[in-house]
C-alpha cells in the first residue's frame, strides 16, 4: 500500500485535517476520481472486477459517499470506528477478504494522488497513508470477528410471493440457516438474476417459529433488483440474503406508548416492531399509515387483522391525493400536526425520506425530544439501493 516506497507509523501520522483538506479538491470531481479508481484497480488486479456489478455508476456514487463519511469522521473516532467496523462486516457479503484490502488501498492512494495535483507532498501521503491504514485494518477485524459466528450471506427459499399492485409484492422467504435479526432491522437483497447487486429491504415481521421473513417490495422506473423481486420472482426461486442491519428497534422497557408513522412500504419495519410489542403484551401502539391514495395502503386488510387480535392497536390511515377517501385526508406531517396528544409518545418513522424530514420537523415543533423520535440513518447509498 506504500506510495512512495516510504511506510510511516499511521498513528503518529494521522492528520485529520491534512486529508480534509485535500479531500475538499476531490469532491468536485467525484466522478472522474471514481473512474479513475476503478480504472486504476482493475487493470492492477483484473480479478476484482468480479467482486462488483456489471453496471458501476451506483457504486462510483455508493463508494465515494462512503469515502467522505469516512473522512469527514476522521477527527470523531467513535463514529469513525462505528462506521468502519460496519463497512468491514457488510463487505464480507462481495466476497472482499483480507488480502484484498492492499489493493484496494493502493488505488485509492494513487488516485488521490492523481487528483491533488501540485498540492501532493511527502505529508500528504503519510496522512493518506495513516488515514487508509487505520480504515484497513478497523474493517479486517471487524470482519474476521463477524465471521466467527455469522455466515457472509444466507441463502433464502421464496415460499409466498404476492402481488399487491402492479408495482408491489409482498415477498415471504426462508432462509437456511436462520437469520438472526431485531425488528425494525433490513437486510440486503440480492437476486440469482441480477448478481453482485444488493439492495436492502426492511424486513416486515417479528422474529417467527418457522424463521421465516417477510419484505415488502417496490417496482420503481429502472430499478434492477425491485423489477425482478416484484415482477420475475415466484415461490420456489432462491435468493442471498445479507446480515441484519439497522438501529430502528425498540428499546427495553421504556414504558411510553407507542406512534408508528409509515408512508408506503415504509410499512415494513414499522409492523414488525408492532408485532413484537403486541407479543410482549408491551404498550399501546397507534399506527398512522399514509399514501397517497387508497390503493396505496396496500396492506389494509393484514393490518385490520394485526388489530383486530392486539386490542392496544389503534390503526389511522391517511391518504393526501384522493378527495372520495372516507378517512383522514391529508399528508402525514399534516395530520401529526392537529394531533398534538401523540406528543409524549416514542415516535418511529419510516418512509420517503422527505416525509421523513418534514415529520421530524412537525414533531419537533410539537415538543416532541429528539431521543424519542427514531429513524433508520441508513449508510451511504442505502437510500439509492432501496430504490433500485
Amino acid at each position: 500500500m506504500a506510495d512512495s516506497g516510504e511506510r510511516r507509523d499511521g498513528q503518529a501520522s494521522l492528520n485529520p485535517a491534512l486529508v480534509k483538506e485535500s479531500f475538499a479538491r476531490i469532491e468536485p470531481v467525484a466522478d472522474k476520481a471514481m473512474a479513475y479508481f476503478h480504472g486504476r484497480l482493475f487493470a492492477a488486479s483484473p480479478e476484482l472486477r468480479a467482486l462488483f456489478p456489471l453496471a458501476m455508476d451506483r457504486q462510483r456514487d455508493r463508494f465515494f459517499r462512503a469515502l467522505a463519511r469516512l473522512v469527514w469522521s476522521l477527527d470523531c473516532p467513535e463514529e469513525l470506528t462505528s462506521f468502519v467496523q460496519q463497512l468491514g462486516r457488510d463487505h464480507r457479503r462481495f466476497g472482499v477478504t483480507a488480502r484484498h484490502y492492499p489493493e484496494f488501498m493502493d488505488a485509492l492512494l494513487a488516485t488521490v494522488r492523481e487528483f491533488s495535483g501540485p498540492a501532493w507532498s511527502d505529508d500528504l501521503a503519510a496522512a493518506w497513508q495513516a488515514a487508509l491504514d487505520t480504515v484497513a485494518q478497523t474493517m479486517m477485524a471487524a470482519a474476521a470477528a463477524d465471521a466467527e459466528h455469522a455466515p457472509s450471506w444466507w441463502l433464502a427459499e421464496v415460499i409466498g410471493h404476492q402481488r399487491r399492485a402492479d408495482d408491489l409484492a409482498v415477498l415471504t422467504v426462508r432462509p437456511d440457516p436462520a437469520l438472526c435479526y431485531l425488528p425494525g432491522q433490513y437486510v440486503g437483497v440480492q437476486s440469482a438474476r441480477r448478481p453482485r447487486e444488493w439492495r436492502n429491504y426492511s424486513i416486515a415481521n417479528a422474529p417467527r417459529d418457522d424463521g421465516s421473513i417477510t419484505l415488502h417490495v417496490r417496482a420503481v422506473p429502472g430499478g434492477l433488483v425491485s423489477t425482478e423481486l416484484v415482477q420475475h420472482t415466484v415461490a420456489g426461486d432462491t435468493l442471498l440474503l445479507g446480515p441484519a442491519r439497522g438501529t430502528m428497534t425498540l428499546p427495553p422497557d421504556s414504558g411510553r406508548d407507542l406512534l408508528c408513522v409509515a408512508g408506503g412500504t415504509g410499512l415494513a419495519p414499522l409492523k414488525a416492531i408492532i408485532e413484537q410489542a403486541a407479543a410482549a403484551g408491551g404498550p399501546a401502539v397507534t399506527l398512522l399509515f399514509g399514501a397517497r391514495t387508497e390503493t396505496g395502503l396496500y396492506d389494509l386488510r393484514e393490518l385490520r387483522l394485526l388489530a383486530a387480535r392486539c386490542p392496544s392497536l389503534e390503526l389511522v390511515t391517511a391518504v393526501s391525493g384522493d378527495p372520495g377517501f372516507g378517512g383522514v385526508q391529508g399528508l402525514l406531517p399534516d395530520v401529526l400536526r392537529d394531533r398534538p396528544e401523540w406528543k409524549d409518545r416514542d415516535v418511529y418513522v419510516c418512509g420517503p425520506a422527505a416525509m421523513v424530514s418534514r415529520t421530524e420537523a412537525v414533531l419537533a415543533g410539537l415538543g416532541v425530544p429528539a431521543e424519542r423520535l427514531h429513524y433508520d440513518e441508513p449508510e451511504p447509498g442505502r437510500a439509492a439501493e432501496t430504490a433500485g
